[in-house]
């Protein structure tokens, strides 16, 4: 059985925020593009009505409800995307961190997506599903043992598995 060095909280935490300064330039831009063309689609069809259709408390809701979705969506699929491929985020990457499952393998797409699904159960109560790593013996938060992962340190540049 191999020993690992089981990555900290503060690492941990400094290539969560890379990563997550990364999904937001993403869908910032990706929003912005949306807004543009629906702006310029409303104006076009609908003459001088167009502002206060958009200004409609329904229209709003609904925009506001698939604002949230699409943003949980992009961050659903960049946390299981770049676990599944190979257990490295870019900000990972830069710590030199990977996620690995608790035997020490590679993890699959199901357990990144499993694993992506639960930050948002660490998160739920003011991150206290996060900031349990820092007391865990194996530097494990909530989302790490609803998937059966851990984080590990390894050289920058290197995957072990």
């Amino acid at each position: 059985m191999a020993v690992y060095k089981f990555a900290g909280f503060w690492r941990r935490l400094v290539a969560y925020t890379i990563d997550n300064v990364i999904i937001n330039i993403i869908f910032f831009t990706m929003f912005i593009i949306a807004m543009v063309a629906f702006v310029f689609g409303s104006i076009s069809s609908e003459g001088g009505s167009w502002l206060a259709d958009i200004m409609e408390p329904a229209r709003m809701s609904l925009a506001l409800l698939l604002t949230v979705a699409s943003y949980l969506f992009l961050s659903i699929a960049y946390f299981t995307y770049f676990h599944g491929m190979n257990g490295r985020t870019p900000g990972k990457m830069l710590l030199g961190l990977q996620v690995i499952s608790t035997e020490g393998t590679r993890i699959s797409f199901g357990i990144a997506f499993l694993r992506a699904v639960g930050y948002f159960i660490s998160a739920a109560i003011f991150n206290i599903g996060f900031i349990w790593a820092a007391f865990d013996r194996r530097k494990r938060s909530w989302h790490d043992k609803i998937a059966g992962t851990i984080v590990i340190q390894v050289p920058k540049g290197l995957a072990l598995v």
